[in-house]
C-alpha cells in the first residue's frame, strides 16, 4: 500500500469521525430539550467521545509519520543500490576503455616502428641510388680518360678505342645487372613464395569438393547379347529413332553385353542413358515406346537438374538463385572442361575464392557467389555465339537480380573485360587453382606433346642453347649451355629471358621453373 492511500484512509477516518460527533451532538440536543435530566450523562458521552477522537488522531498522525520515515529509508536505499551499480557499470566501462586505450597504443607503437623501417628502407635506397649514380659518373669518368690514354699511347682510331671500350663495360654492367637480378629475385620469390604459400595453402585446405572426371562416353550393360538386337530393331528402326529422339550415337560393336552412349552432351548423353535402361528394364522397344521414354526421361533430367543447382548452393552456402538461372546452372553438372566436371569446379573454384578473400580482408559472400556463377556460360551449346564468360555474364545481367561486381568478376576471369574489383581478382586466382590441381584435368597425349615441343622450341631460339630438356610433365625446362659462350651473370639473364618468352608465348597452367645449367671441365693427361 503506498503513502497517498494511507494518508486518505486516515482522512477518512477523521472526517467520518467529525461525522459522528457532529451526529451525536444534534441528537443530544434533541433530546435535551426532552430529557434535561439527562443532560450530564450525554455530556459525558461528549467528551468521552471527543477524547477518542483526538486520541485517534494522534494515533493516525504517529502512524503517517513512521510510514513517511520507513518510505524514506526505503527510497533512500533503492536510490543507493542504483548509485551502485551505476558506479558498477562506470567501473567496467572505465576498464574497458582502459584495455581499448593500452590496444591502440600498441598499434600506434607498431605502426610507428613500421614507419620507421619504411624511412630506413627510404634511406638505404637513397643511398643505393647514389652509389649507382656515382658508379655510372665513374664509369663516364672512365671512359672518357681511357680513350684520351688510348689515343696517345697507341695508334688505334677512335672507333677502334670505343670498340675495346664498350665490350669492357658491357661485361661490366651485365656483371652489375646479373647481380641485382640475383638479389632482386631471390628477395622477391622468397616473400612472395612465403605469403602465396601460406594464403593458397589455406584456401586449398578449406575446399572440400568432390572430385569428378568425365568423359564424352556412357556405357549401359546388357542383360544379354540378344539385347543388342532388340535395340537395333527390324531394319535398324529402334535405333534410329533413339539416336533421333536423343541425339546421341550408340555404338554396337563387339564389346559383350554393352552399349556405348557417345556425345559431346552431357545433358543429351544423360537422357539416352535413362531411357535406354528403361527400356531394357521394361524390355518392350518400339519407336512409340522409345519416343514416350524419351521424354519422361528428359523430365527427370530437368529435376536432376534442379536438384544439383540447389545442393550446389547449399553446399557454398549463398541464397538462392532465380529458378531460370537454377535451370542453366544446374546444366553444369553434365558439362565437361578438359575431362574436369565443370559443377564440382564451379563448387570448388566458390570454396577457394571465400577462403582467399577471408585471408586478404575481402567481400567474402561476393567472392564466393561469383566464384560459383563463373562458369555458367559453358551450360550454353556450341550455337550460342561468344565466349563463355561474357555470355555468362549477359545471361546473369537479363536474368538474375546480381550486382555488377559478381557480373563483372564472372566477364573478366579471363581477361576478356577490365577487372573493376579485389573480388574479380580472387575469381581467376580461384579458378587457375582448381584447374592447375594435379589430377583434375586430363589432357590428350598429342596437347602434352605439343607443350613439351613448344617449350624446347622456345628455349632453342635463344643464344648458346647447347640442348634443352622438357621434364616434369613440361613443369620445369632445364638448358644446358656453352660455357665458353655463356658465363654465370649471362647465365642469370637467359634464364629469366626465357621464363619472359615462355610467359609472353604460351599458356599453361600452374608455373614453369627453368633452370641453365653452365659446366666447365678442366682434363689433362699425365704420360
Amino acid at each position: 500500500m503506498s503513502s497517498v492511500t494511507i494518508i486518505v484512509f486516515v482522512l477518512l477516518i477523521i472526517l467520518f469521525s467529525i461525522l459522528v460527533f457532529f451526529i451525536a451532538y444534534f441528537l443530544i440536543s434533541s433530546v435535551f430539550k426532552k430529557k434535561y435530566g439527562e443532560l450530564s450523562e450525554l455530556e459525558l458521552r461528549i467528551v468521552d467521545v471527543k477524547r477518542r477522537l483526538e486520541t485517534s488522531k494522534r494515533e493516525v498522525e504517529i502512524e503517517i509519520e513512521s510510514f513517511k520515515k520507513e518510505e524514506t529509508l526505503k527510497v533512500k536505499e533503492e536510490l543507493l543500490n542504483e548509485k551502485k551499480i551505476a558506479d558498477d557499470e562506470i567501473k567496467k566501462i572505465k576498464a574497458e576503455l582502459a584495455i581499448k586505450e593500452e590496444r591502440i597504443a600498441k598499434k600506434e607503437e607498431t605502426l610507428e616502428t613500421k614507419m620507421e623501417r619504411l624511412e630506413e628502407k627510404e634511406i638505404k635506397n637513397e643511398k643505393y641510388k647514389d652509389r649507382l649514380a656515382k658508379k655510372e659518373k665513374d664509369l663516364d669518368e672512365m671512359i672518357v680518360n681511357q680513350e684520351k690514354e688510348l689515343e696517345r699511347i697507341s695508334e688505334l682510331t677512335q672507333d677502334d678505342a670505343r670498340k675495346i671500350i664498350l665490350e669492357k663495360l658491357e661485361n661490366e654492367l651485365d656483371h652489375d645487372k646479373a647481380v641485382l637480378i640475383r638479389d632482386y629475385e631471390h628477395n622477391l620469390d622468397r616473400e612472395k613464395d612465403r605469403i602465396s604459400k601460406r594464403i593458397i595453402s589455406t584456401a586449398i585446405g578449406k575446399a572440400a569438393a568432390d572430385y569428378v572426371v568425365d568423359s564424352t562416353i556412357s556405357v549401359i550393360q546388357l542383360p544379354s547379347e540378344e539385347m543388342k538386337g532388340r535395340i537395333i530393331g527390324r531394319e535398324g528402326r529402334n535405333i534410329r529413332a533413339i539416336e533421333a529422339a536423343t541425339g546421341v550415337d550408340l555404338i554396337i560393336d563387339d564389346t559383350p553385353e554393352a552399349v556405348v552412349l557417345s556425345s559431346f552432351d552431357g545433358v543429351r548423353r544423360e537422357v539416352a542413358r535413362i531411357a535406354l535402361e528403361k527400356l531394357i528394364s521394361d524390355g518392350r522397344i518400339h519407336p512409340t515406346k522409345i519416343e514416350e521414354v524419351v521424354a519422361k526421361a528428359q523430365l527427370e533430367v530437368e529435376e536432376s537438374v534442379l536438384d544439383a543447382a540447389e545442393q550446389a548452393i547449399l553446399e557454398v552456402g549463398i541464397p538462392t538463385l532465380p529458378r531460370e538461372v537454377l535451370k542453366v546452372f544446374g546444366r553444369l553438372k553434365f558439362r565437361t572442361s578438359f575431362g574436369q566436371n565443370i559443377l564440382q569446379h564451379s563448387i570448388e573454384v566458390a570454396h577457394i575464392a571465400a577462403a582467399l578473400a577471408a585471408e586478404i580482408g575481402a567481400n567474402v559472400d561476393v567472392a564466393k557467389r561469383a566464384a560459383l556463377l563463373h562458369d555458367i556460360g559453358k551450360a550454353f551449346s556450341h550455337e550460342q555465339e561468344g565466349s563463355h564468360a561474357l555470355n555468362g555474364g549477359e545471361f546473369l545481367r537479363k536474368f538474375s537480380r546480381e550486382s555488377e561486381i559478381v557480373i563483372n568478376a564472372v566477364e573478366a576471369h579471363h581477361n576478356e573485360v577490365e577487372q573493376l574489383s579485389i573480388e574479380a581478382v580472387l575469381v581467376q586466382a580461384a579458378d587457375s587453382i582448381s584447374a592447375s590441381r594435379p589430377g583434375a584435368r586430363r589432357e590428350t597425349l598429342s596437347n602434352y606433346l605439343k607443350r613439351l615441343e613448344q617449350l624446347e622450341e622456345i628455349a632453342n631460339s635463344h643464344e648458346g642453347i647447347e640442348s634443352s630438356y622438357a621434364i616434369q610433365a613440361g613443369r620445369e625446362l632445364r638448358l644446358i649451355v656453352h660455357p665458353d659462350n655463356i658465363d654465370d651473370d649471362k647465365a642469370t639473364i637467359l634464364a629469366r629471358d626465357v621464363a619472359k618468352d615462355i610467359e609472353e608465348k604460351m599458356q599453361y597452367p600452374g608455373q614453369i621453373k627453368v633452370t641453365v645449367i653452365r659446366e666447365t671441365r678442366a682434363v689433362e693427361y699425365a704420360k
